[in-house]
């Protein structure tokens, strides 16, 4: 899974000496607040998480939905010999398993120290470091998409990602994205009871930003309501075939930041957007 949900304190993972706000953030600023955040604390989440994700199992969300038993890119069979690039795929564990299936995938996220652990972690994967507003692929290169929490949640301007992603992809390719349920933003990031209660405007699109003494964004998290990611689906070529809202399942019993068997079994915490390419 793209390691894009290990959010901590509020809806961003609070480092050290860091300051909390809600403003403004362009496609510049969150990028490299993006890329240096998860270079300096990608050693600390694998360590933690490493044990949940596996070293080849595609995870969509903390909930625990596999895709080998959701089949949102379609039958495991189906993935033999298909192209298929992971956007945001950290340590490459999804890409993995989409090898393993016989698809021909290829891992590409952001942060180099991201990558390293991928390396570590060893197998046959192409790995990529790039951003996902900058695709480094020929039109058409691609069957399928996917995205386990990674660049959407983090960008400015979503639709820009979507467009680059219909590019590389071949007509009537698959793209299925995962992000934090829109509904979360308006509850305080907490697992327990006192994460329960209505804190925040559900529409207030405005940044969470975590910046440091000189007001330089270190992490950048963008909200945008169930509404806003259908029509940035469609402005960014694509038809909304599915929306998956994972349950929390009786056998998970972790806590992950915010996300937790009370507040699961209570309040969606993911969303999955499955999409097809729209052809003219």
């Amino acid at each position: 899974m793209n390691q894009e949900y290990g959010q901590e304190d509020g809806p961003g993972g609070l480092e050290d000496e860091a300051e909390a706000t809600r403003r403004d953030a362009g496609d510049a600023e969150s990028s490299r607040a993006s890329r240096g955040w998860w270079d300096r604390n990608a050693d600390e989440y694998q360590s933690e998480h490493g044990a949940f994700l596996g070293d080849d199992r595609f995870v969509w969300g903390p909930e625990g939905l596999d895709e080998a038993e959701a089949g949102l890119l379609g039958p495991a069979a189906s993935l033999k010999g298909r192209a298929v690039l992971e956007i945001g795929a950290g340590a490459a564990q999804c890409s993995r398993w989409l090898a393993a299936q016989g698809a021909r995938p290829v891992a590409l996220d952001l942060s180099h120290r991201q990558l390293q652990h991928a390396l570590r972690i060893g197998g046959d994967v192409p790995l990529v470091e790039a951003d996902a507003g900058a695709l480094p692929f020929r039109d058409g290169s691609f069957d399928l998409a996917c995205s386990a929490y990674g660049a959407v949640p983090f960008v400015a301007d979503p639709v820009r990602v979507f467009r680059e992603v219909r590019r590389v992809l071949r007509p009537g390719g698959r793209w299925v994205f995962s992000v934090t349920h829109p509904i979360r933003w308006a509850f305080p990031d907490e697992p327990g009871p006192e994460g329960l209660s209505v804190a925040a405007s559900y529409f207030d699109r405005t940044p969470y930003v975590e910046q440091d003494e000189r007001g330089r964004a270190v992490y950048v998290e963008h909200h945008r309501t169930i509404g806003d990611r259908v029509r940035d689906v469609v402005a960014g070529g694509f038809r909304l075939v599915d929306l998956v809202e994972p349950e929390w399942p009786a056998w998970n019993g972790q806590e992950w930041g915010g996300w937790s068997p009370l507040r699961g079994n209570l309040i969606p915490g993911t969303a999955i957007f499955v999409c097809e390419r729209a052809d003219d």
